[in-house]
């Protein structure tokens, strides 16, 4: 992608990107470093060199050096061209992609239109992976064609308005000469071949990704001569290695941290992610698990109450959350994405709790003394999240609510929550646009229509379901951001979920980084890095 050309040319939104400044770091330590080289301590663990296999962002941020996309977010998340020079709709079941000329594959072959074609059948067709990878996303592609070499037509089962932002996420693969080329095969240690700005030098899963200047690359040649990106788990180790010169860039620095880098020298840029942290209620079943009146019996579901809902909400204090367990580095929210970003809404903004208002509705829906229950969530897995629980059950007690947090690692965490072990839990989920979140959050569950995949609450509401739909009928633009922010309003009336806030992504950098422009997606990019200039 052409993300460090296109951050050069134009100003982020205010709302997105916040730099703070202070002065140079220590002396970069007397370590062997060639001119040139940029090194970042990266959170992400590469698992596997197949561009398709996983929808995962340590993949898809990583892998972006070395493949493209037809499409692209830009920091806005609006859609920019990529190996697609332009597309337009046909019909409301065909797209036409025209391709960028005279672009080349690390190894010198042409990219063209057939490229796309294999790229799409392999995804659709030959992969089989146990997540899926990106297969829901080509799904509905009923035929691909190539009128000419830098042309594509795409025949889809039925409208879909918003293809374009689908091939944001496909990076496109060099057709061989025969078959498909396997996971194993790309694993295997053989340079992955793309079209993208670094070419692959090495990797070791779970250590090091080492990538090479792509002198021929179509957008101009890349800021770096050597980019090694080092797989460093611990957030103490990435902070530790900053502060001494080790590495010119460290992702995913603690909000706790921020101040003792600054006071180090170091320069901190973050941004609000495209996602949403919030609490989920069981709305569906009679009776849960973990709820009982004050005297521990069993009492019948109060989730299914929107007035209990509404009361909850109110007793969350969400700057807490944002400003002290975060640090500030967090905004409270009020809606799935950060408001500003395409599809949200103005009108939907954070609230202070009003714990009065609060015990009125849970008296009016027939809890003067408030129940108990068992508040669940991961622990590790979001920057704040067991501290969340905390605070959020503390505010709950104002109003009667007596809230056990209970947390445990992600992976048993997502398995008792699917598997129905919890009443009412804290939960986060990302995607590339509002409504990939509200069709698996809050739309209801469908496996014919692919939504609710997250709704783990089963709740349902027939007239967002039928606004939402709507709104997915409409072109990416202005009329389908209203449509959708109309959408938002009237499901978060309802209160199915309570929106907690959006984390910041942070960043620290030394001194041989002039800047670094964040992105809402969470990449961690060298095309993001661009050097000092003495």
């Amino acid at each position: 992608m052409k993300l460090g050309r296109l951050f050069r040319k134009r100003l982020l939104p205010a709302f997105l990107l916040s730099v703070s400044l202070g002065a140079s770091l220590a002396a970069t330590p007397a370590l062997a470093q060639e001119q040139g080289e940029l090194r970042i301590a990266t959170s992400y663990k590469l698992m596997t060199l197949d561009p398709h296999y996983a929808n995962l962002n340590e993949n898809t941020s990583l892998l972006s050096h070395i493949y493209e996309r037809l499409v692209y977010q830009d920091e806005g998340l609006e859609l920019k061209p990529g190996l697609a020079s332009s597309w337009r709709a046909l019909s409301s079941t065909h797209w036409e992609f025209k391709l960028r000329d005279g672009v080349r594959f690390h190894d010198g072959s042409v990219f063209d239109a057939e490229d796309v074609v294999y790229s799409i059948a392999r995804i659709r067709d030959f992969l089989k992976p146990p997540s899926g990878g990106f297969r829901s996303s080509v799904s509905g592609i009923k035929a691909v064609s190539a009128p000419d070499p830098l042309t594509v037509v795409i025949e889809t089962n039925v409208a879909a308005p918003t293809l374009p932002l689908t091939f944001s996420s496909i990076f496109i693969m060099n057709k061989p000469a025969d078959g498909f080329e396997t996971t194993e095969a790309l694993n295997s240690g053989a340079a992955p071949n793309g079209t993208g700005p670094y070419k692959f030098a090495s990797w070791s899963s779970g250590e090091n990704l080492r990538l090479v200047r792509n002198d021929a690359y179509w957008g101009g040649k890349p800021a770096w001569l050597k980019v090694t990106f080092r797989v460093i788990e611990s957030p103490a180790a990435r902070v530790a290695g900053l502060s001494t010169g080790e590495v010119d860039v460290a992702d995913a620095i603690p909000a706790r941290d921020v101040d003792g880098l600054k006071q180090r020298g170091a320069w901190i840029a973050s941004v609000g992610a495209a996602r949403i942290n919030f609490v989920q209620f069981d709305v569906a079943r009679d009776t849960l698990p973990g709820v009982t009146d004050k005297s521990g019996e069993p009492i019948a579901n109060p989730f299914k109450n929107p007035q209990v809902r509404r009361a909850l909400a109110l007793a969350t204090d969400r700057g807490i959350l944002a400003d002290k367990i975060l640090a500030g580095y967090g905004t409270a929210a009020s809606q799935v994405f950060p408001t500003g970003l395409p599809g949200t809404s103005a009108k939907l903004l954070p609230e202070a709790p009003d714990f009065e208002q609060a015990k009125a509705l849970l008296a009016k829906a027939g809890y003067p003394d408030g129940f108990n229950l068992v508040l669940a969530g991961p622990a590790g897995r979001y920057p704040g999240d067991a501290e969340s629980l905390q605070a959020i059950a503390q505010s709950w007690a104002r109003i009667g609510i007596n809230a056990r947090p209970s947390t445990a690692p992600f992976s048993v965490f997502n398995t008792k929550r699917a598997s129905g072990d919890y009443a009412v839990w804290y939960g986060g989920t990302s995607g590339e646009a509002v409504d990939i979140i509200l069709r698996a959050l809050l739309a209801s569950p469908n496996k014919d229509r692919g939504t609710g995949a997250l709704n783990f609450g089963k709740y349902q509401n027939v007239a967002f379901d039928e606004m939402l739909t709507r709104a997915e009928s409409i072109a990416v633009g202005p009329e389908r951001n209203a449509a959708l922010a109309s959408a938002t309003e009237l499901v978060m009336a309802d209160q199915p979920i309570i929106p907690l806030y959006h984390f910041h992504h942070i960043v620290g950098y030394g001194p041989r980084i002039g800047s670094y422009v964040m992105h809402p997606r969470g990449w961690t990019t060298a095309m993001q890095t661009l050097a000092a200039t003495e």
